[in-house]
């Protein structure tokens, strides 16, 4: 008989994972997939939804951590256009990166490291 050590009962923690949107927009697209390094790069396994007007979506969540991934439009693979990192693949093209971050505050945090906020409140000095 196996005891289990875990005397509260409670599920062994592992990381918390956290919630990531892939969006992309293509009027004439028929089908659209996501696929990458978190799901074996095997497009069937995350396929975008359609709004009816081109514009696809899909939620899935994913532990914190960095992946590569490409967007597979009809059956083409792509980088994402709206990724802003890229690296090249041993294909000839290039995958994204998408970067998780191990909490929302986190993510807010790398956010404003890469999109400062202006200062509006800046005295602006006028020449006469």
């Amino acid at each position: 008989m196996k005891h289990n050590h875990n005397h509260n009962n409670l599920p062994s923690a592992g990381p918390e994972l956290m919630p990531v949107r892939f969006e992309f927009t293509h009027p004439t697209a028929k089908t659209v997939c996501v696929a990458g390094t978190f799901n074996h790069w095997q497009p069937e396994a995350k396929t975008l939804h359609s709004t009816g007007v081109g514009h696809w979506w899909k939620e899935t969540t994913l532990a914190p951590g960095t992946y590569e991934y490409c967007l597979v439009v009809d059956g083409h693979w792509m980088p994402d256009p709206l990724a802003r990192e890229s690296v090249a693949n041993p294909f000839g093209g290039r995958n994204s990166i998408l970067t998780v971050a191990s909490s929302p505050a986190a993510a807010h945090l790398a956010d404003a490291k890469t999109f400062p906020l202006k200062n509006i409140n800046k005295q602006q000095t006028q020449i006469l």
